[in-house]
């Protein structure tokens, strides 16, 4: 199917866990953008110097991974007990240096096992907008990019793709400033220079996550530029890698 695969580009962007499969041949270099809430969670959890496991199921297999590897488990809901972890991003802030965090979430942990599955060779990102710059200095090392938006869910299980991730996606190759970009990754930089971070405080992820009783993850997945490290899986985990002034 080469008439997806956008290999004419150096920038290049698609949605989903597909996206691995479709347009990530011959790339260097990987970003995953899932900002409410996977991304901004990793983003917290490495610049206070912890390591975060991405594991794609919610279920006793991620208690148990976490168990061999001697880290702890975010709980599988974004409620947490007063001690633990989970995919809100205000239970991480509690997170301390040296800790192990095993962080089970359909998009955007199950897209890094995918493309760390590409094999060696391919540097894997986390991004968001509280590292928004500091990733697009990092991937300004490689070549061939793909930038993934990673989306949300449907009850049903389809994508829904999700503005914030989109905005973010284009925001951080806009900030790469390369010329040879897609046109999915061109829209997306559209997306980045015509929204504005307080309009994303309304959009259909960010209501979800105030109706539930977040509103505090809604503004530390909002944060632009919050962040001082990069978010690069090294092997099994997320760690920090220091940015770049």
């Amino acid at each position: 199917m080469q008439w997806c695969n956008q290999e004419r580009f150096d920038i290049r962007l698609e949605w989903g866990p597909t996206a691995i499969s479709y347009a990530a041949r011959d790339v260097q270099c990987i970003v995953i953008v899932d900002v409410m809430s996977f991304s901004t969670c990793v983003s917290l959890a490495v610049d206070k110097g912890a390591q975060v496991y991405p594991y794609p199921w919610k279920d006793a297999s991620a208690l148990e991974y976490a168990n061999s590897i001697g880290a702890q488990a975010a709980s599988f809901g974004r409620i947490s007990d007063a001690a633990g972890f989970s995919l809100s991003p205000a239970s991480i802030q509690k997170i301390t240096e040296g800790e192990k965090l095993v962080l089970p979430s359909p998009n955007g942990s199950a897209i890094s096992f995918l493309a760390r599955d590409r094999g060696a060779g391919v540097t894997v990102f986390s991004g968001c907008f509280r590292n928004l710059t500091q990733t697009a200095m990092a991937c300004r090392d490689f070549e061939r990019i793909l930038v993934i938006p990673c989306g949300e869910r449907w009850p049903d299980g389809t994508l829904r793709p999700a503005i914030e991730d989109y905005t973010a996606a284009g925001g951080i190759i806009a900030a790469i400033g390369r010329d040879r970009c897609s046109p999915e990754a061109k829209g997306a930089v559209a997306a980045w220079q015509q929204l504005h971070l307080v309009s994303l405080r309304e959009c259909s992820s960010a209501l979800e996550l105030q109706q539930r009783g977040f509103p505090d993850d809604v503004d530390l997945c909002l944060d632009l530029d919050g962040a001082k490290r990069v978010c690069q899986l090294q092997g099994d985990f997320y760690a920090s890698v220091s940015g770049r002034g």
